[in-house]
């Protein structure tokens, strides 16, 4: 599903330095991306979804060549095929916690506004406990509740690809857990590729692979695909 050949990304004025010569992500299969602070495991999530432009290498998803695409193309393959689940949430402050997940379908025609998708909305805010909260700004909620609401928006069009950044971040470990239930049971059921970045190593044993961050900083020689079995 997801493809990445000697990419090297580099943020103008800056020092950082992300150089991936290879990796490799199943179709359908559930990843952990670890690593330590600042090693550009925030940075990929970006340019997987085509928020970064790529200026070196390839990123290929599915076939499609994310290098090629114009900025336009970039954001309507974004709205199609990503679900996206930011550290900070990135929600609508005047809106309501339901019109905040539905909000995918209203900035693009990947996913209509029709009686299933509302029903599908509640039904992702009922399994994340927020079932009381639906009519509410989402200015009301703690943190926590923040970060479900996003995810509930990230898998409302059961898109191809979720890439979550830290998405239990904010979360008590027992709705870390149901949380993360959640969105692998969600994509699981869609066949969907889901990438994770987190610092708890104690879900490690829920993906079916890890990608470790290290291996980028620590050799000179091109890293290796992250293929094949759990680190």
């Amino acid at each position: 599903m997801i493809e990445i050949q000697q990419l090297t990304f580099t943020y103008p004025h800056g020092s950082f330095h992300l150089h991936i010569s290879e990796l490799a992500v199943e179709s359908a299969s559930v990843s952990a991306v670890v690593g330590p602070s600042g090693s550009g495991k925030t940075t990929l999530l970006h340019l997987v979804s085509g928020i970064l432009p790529i200026a070196l290498g390839k990123i290929l998803i599915d076939q499609t060549d994310l290098s090629t695409l114009t900025d336009a193309e970039r954001r309507r393959f974004r709205l199609q095929q990503v679900g996206l689940v930011f550290q900070d949430f990135e929600l609508i402050d005047y809106l309501s916690v339901i019109d905040n997940v539905l909000l995918p379908c209203r900035i693009g025609d990947a996913v209509a506004l029709d009686d299933a998708t509302q029903r599908r909305a509640e039904k992702l805010l009922e399994q994340s406990g927020l079932v009381d909260h639906i009519r509410k700004p989402v200015t009301q909620l703690s943190q926590g509740e923040k970060q479900r609401v996003a995810i509930c928006r990230a898998l409302l069009p059961k898109p191809a690809i979720l890439l979550a950044d830290e998405p239990t971040g904010n979360l008590d470990p027992t709705t870390s857990g149901q949380i993360l239930d959640l969105m692998l049971s969600s994509a699981r059921e869609n066949n969907t590729t889901v990438m994770m970045v987190t610092h708890d190593h104690s879900l490690l044993n829920r993906f079916d692979h890890v990608i470790d961050f290290e291996r980028f900083l620590t050799s000179s020689e091109p890293a290796p695909a992250a293929r094949g079995t759990p680190e």
